[in-house]
């Protein structure tokens, strides 16, 4: 499911976030639950050759995607903070042209053969992914966002998408204003922050997921 290049970016990562360090039973009160959102009519229906967590390169390609090269990354947990460990986190988006991974894109010939546009990562013992892929942009009716699924085995645990925190279209996104709890919107409105010191300008964005199961569920 994850090859070595996978394994090797992670292990290159020092950008995971403080709350990776705090153990089991640390929250007293459940965690905000990441929001269900729709799957959307784009997930691959051809799945690509190359599935693993970085989105910018595609095998053995040596020209990588275009657009502003970002580093997802967070935790995926459940209503107590516990880790979900080996669950699958799967993303999807379209390219720095707006087209999507799929036939029934409306704009597929203009799409950046260099982008993997899906990608998939196994948690690990802290529940921690980890992504390298692009900044999202909008596609019309859309304010730019990065779809998101977790499962584990044949059980699809959550759908949801998120998004960039400070973008002025999310406010006139039919699905983004259907979250009717601020504080779930919150937690899918996440930052993108410049990397200090990066030369080309990467940014990263941490999206931590909560999941409405507890450890027995799993």
């Amino acid at each position: 499911m994850m090859n070595r290049r996978g394994v090797v970016l992670l292990g290159a990562s020092v950008l995971l976030p403080a709350s990776a360090m705090k153990g089991r039973g640390w929250f007293a009160e459940e965690l905000t639950r990441t929001p269900p959102q729709t799957e959307g009519p784009f997930y691959p229906n051809k799945l690509p050759l190359d599935t693993d967590n970085d989105l910018l390169i595609i095998n053995s390609d040596i020209t990588p995607a275009v657009g502003t090269v970002t580093h997802l990354q967070g935790k995926v947990m459940d209503v107590r903070g516990n880790p979900v460990r080996n669950a699958i986190v799967e993303i999807w988006q379209v390219d720095n042209n707006a087209a999507y991974l799929h036939t029934g894109s409306g704009n597929k010939e203009k799409k950046d053969a260099h982008f993997q546009g899906f990608g998939r990562f196994l948690t690990g013992a802290k529940g921690e992914y980890y992504f390298r892929t692009i900044k999202p942009v909008p596609y019309p009716g859309r304010t730019p966002h990065i779809h998101v699924k977790v499962r584990k085995g044949d059980k699809t645990l959550l759908v949801t998408q998120c998004y960039i925190k400070g973008e002025e279209r999310n406010a006139r996104d039919g699905i983004y204003r259907a979250i009717r709890d601020p504080r779930q919107s919150t937690a899918v409105t996440i930052a993108f922050d410049p990397i200090p010191g990066s030369r080309i300008g990467e940014l990263v964005a941490n999206f931590d997921i909560v999941l409405g199961v507890t450890p027995e569920q799993q």
